[in-house]
């Protein structure tokens, strides 16, 4: 096992998978940081045989197989709940990642769609760089700016801080705010009051060790089944339940243990990674 984790923008990906590549390697996983930047290192790379799987986020190398959830999807479950939750002609700011990335494009895209769809009135986004203290910073300085706001809608790694942020604004009766699925959030939520609600979307971190055990079956002589692929190289992982007021106290209480940075996970073991490809 070969790992590589530094210098994570597209220049220091590109040659990391270099490094991978003369490190003789059968297999590469990886969380790209772009959608096409990468692809010509990711073709160096299969022209050599080596399998390269890209997870979290979809890559446009038809060469590589994409394995992970759908980013718009997620998103969208949240911004359905909180249109809901808001009602035609609310309005709301959007707390999103790092605005360009791929990932982040998908999502905020997608929750767009739906606020237009619902009526929802976005006032501003803002970047947050998926990061709980300048996601509360960020917050900070949106309710300063838009004192009668009805809801905020964000994303992983910046939930807890918009949360800490509206609490600490006294605002946390008056304003909605969708939540993330890992355990710092789910603790302050749990401390609210009752009439407090929220929702946390899973998005896996264990989307690599599925990748993972897709690629041993394959370097071990295992094929793909083409249909179950979307665009020819894309696996879809379904979404897990979403954590809501109804499951809060069970998803809680059994995901406490972990610890406050622990992120609810979902990982495919090597038999269920089975289902997606060609049987005998």
């Amino acid at each position: 096992l070969v790992l590589e984790n530094a210098d994570t923008d597209v220049n220091g990906q590109i040659q990391q998978v270099r490094n991978l590549i003369n490190a003789g390697v059968d297999a590469i996983i990886v969380d790209p940081n772009s959608g096409s930047a990468l692809d010509q290192v990711f073709q160096e790379a299969t022209d050599q045989g080596i399998l390269v799987f890209a997870i979290d986020q979809a890559v446009t190398a038809e060469s590589v197989i994409n394995v992970g959830i759908d980013q718009a999807e997620w998103a969208a479950t949240s911004a359905e709940w909180l249109a809901e939750q808001v009602g035609e002609g609310g309005q709301i700011v959007a707390v999103n990642g790092i605005s360009g990335h791929p990932a982040n494009e998908a999502r905020w895209g997608a929750a767009q769609a739906v606020f237009d769809e619902a009526g929802v009135e976005v006032l501003t986004t803002a970047d947050g760089g998926w990061d709980q203290a300048t996601g509360q910073q960020q917050m900070g300085n949106l309710l300063a700016t838009y004192p009668d706001i009805d809801g905020v809608w964000t994303q992983d790694g910046m939930a807890l801080g918009v949360l800490q942020a509206v609490i600490a604004a006294d605002r946390v009766d008056e304003i909605v705010v969708t939540g993330e699925a890992r355990n710092g959030f789910l603790q302050l939520w749990s401390e609210q009051a009752d009439g407090f609600s929220s929702i946390g979307v899973v998005n896996p971190p264990g989307t690599g060790a599925t990748a993972l055990h897709i690629a041993m079956a394959m370097l071990q002589g295992a094929e793909l089944d083409e249909s179950q692929l979307v665009d020819g190289n894309t696996l879809v992982l379904a979404l897990e339940e979403p954590v809501t007021n109804e499951n809060l106290d069970a998803v809680y209480a059994e995901s406490e243990p972990e610890g406050e940075s622990y992120v609810l996970d979902s990982i495919l073991s090597a038999d269920d990674v089975q289902q997606y490809l060609v049987q005998d």
